[in-house]
């Protein structure tokens, strides 16, 4: 049983503490030996924001070029190099603890692959993994994958061109790739994929891939776990 929060239009930054409340959750209790099943899906779209992972070493120019466009920038732990999140992209953060399902990264990436491969199918898409990380139609990706694990509990992971606005990705070189370029599931199909329309498809793929039913989280955790997102930004911000 794998719990869905479906978090809506959210900063980063606000969207992060919260997958790091609940891995926290997961490790919490491996410590002390509870055998509740934290394992959680947050769906989110993001406020315009670039992110890098732990190899990237974008210069400081750059940054702030970037910034001026009117997107945050914010550096994290995940794999992968710079990418773009903004409204119309469906965000999947599978906060998960992989001994539940298999303790492998590979098998998780491959997983998390064949999720939106198979979600593309259903669209009439021809959609397929390529030597790099990710979901391509041919040579432009419609889904970025950059994930971390601590103690196999993931946090980061996969983002969907759904209906966003392309554009934005003009001004990088999307996860360090010179030569090849974006897309969308609106762009391949002519018809409008709203994140509405596509968030039951996904999870639908989810499902299937990861041999797993979902439900959505339970609304005193969802309280609980904003509780104490909110108080520390607060605090941060004092």
């Amino acid at each position: 049983m794998v719990k869905v929060w479906k978090l809506g239009l959210m900063s980063y930054d606000t969207a992060q503490k919260i997958q790091l409340a609940i891995a926290r959750k997961h490790l919490d209790g491996m410590v002390k030996g509870v055998q509740t099943n934290y394992d959680t899906l947050l769906l989110v779209e993001h406020k315009p924001v670039y992110t890098v992972g732990i190899r990237d070493d974008t210069p400081k120019n750059e940054i702030v070029r970037l910034q001026e466009l009117g997107a945050e920038f914010r550096k994290t732990n995940r794999g992968g190099l710079i990418t773009f999140h903004g409204p119309g992209q469906l965000v999947a953060y599978p906060v998960i603890n992989l001994k539940h399902f298999k303790t492998s990264v590979k098998w998780y990436v491959n997983s998390l692959e064949e999720t939106v491969i198979g979600m593309c199918g259903d669209l009439g898409i021809k959609a397929k993994r390529s030597p790099h990380t990710g979901v391509w139609v041919d040579d432009n990706k419609i889904a970025a994958i950059g994930i971390h694990a601590s103690r196999y509990v993931t946090t980061h992971g996969i983002s969907l061109n759904c209906d966003n606005d392309l554009s934005w990705f003009d001004h990088i070189d999307p996860c360090g790739i010179e030569d090849k370029g974006v897309t969308s599931l609106t762009k391949e199909t002519g018809v409008l994929c709203s994140i509405d329309k596509m968030t039951p498809l996904f999870l639908r793929n989810f499902e299937k891939v990861f041999d797993c039913q979902s439900d959505e989280l339970d609304t005193k955790i969802k309280e609980e776990i904003l509780n104490t997102v909110y108080s520390k930004l607060l605090v941060s911000n004092a």
